[in-house]
């Protein structure tokens, strides 16, 4: 975010509040089919550190994320996934390759806890089970 006098001041607050945000941003990304930098301008508050980190981890490694989640769901692709369950599985599977220093049981609790209170009914249970086979791929431990 810019440093101007005009940039929208940054929101405070923890982790999962972070994590929460980037949920909320990539998402309303993926359903408007807008770039990540358009859904960032139109903020009213640019997102704390560590949202943008997520937001942007993300965006930076799709593919890569998308890969992992392709392969390990099995019987399902990214394209019949709700959405929603796709936002949460990228960025827990970004934490899990790219942030080594948040505990692997943090990264799991938190996309579970997101996946509960934003998914359906199924989502929980989806997300905890592809995301254990991905935490054994990407942080084995």
């Amino acid at each position: 975010m810019s440093d101007r006098p005009d940039a929208p001041r940054r929101v405070a607050g923890g982790r999962h509040e972070a994590r929460e945000r980037a949920l909320h941003l990539l998402y309303e990304a993926e359903m408007k089919q807008l770039p990540i930098a358009e859904v960032l301008d139109a903020q009213v508050l640019a997102p704390e550190d560590y949202t943008a980190d997520l937001v942007e981890g993300v965006v930076a490694h799709r593919d890569e994320l998308d890969g992992v989640i392709d392969r390990l769901a099995r019987g399902w692709t990214i394209a019949r996934m709700p959405t929603l369950d796709v936002v949460v599985l990228r960025i827990a599977c970004y934490e899990l390759a790219h942030r080594p220093e948040t505990p692997r049981g943090v990264v799991l609790s938190e996309a579970v806890d997101l996946a509960t209170t934003y998914g359906t009914d199924d989502s929980p249970g989806f997300v905890n089970g592809l995301l254990a086979a991905a935490a054994d791929e990407l942080r084995p431990g």
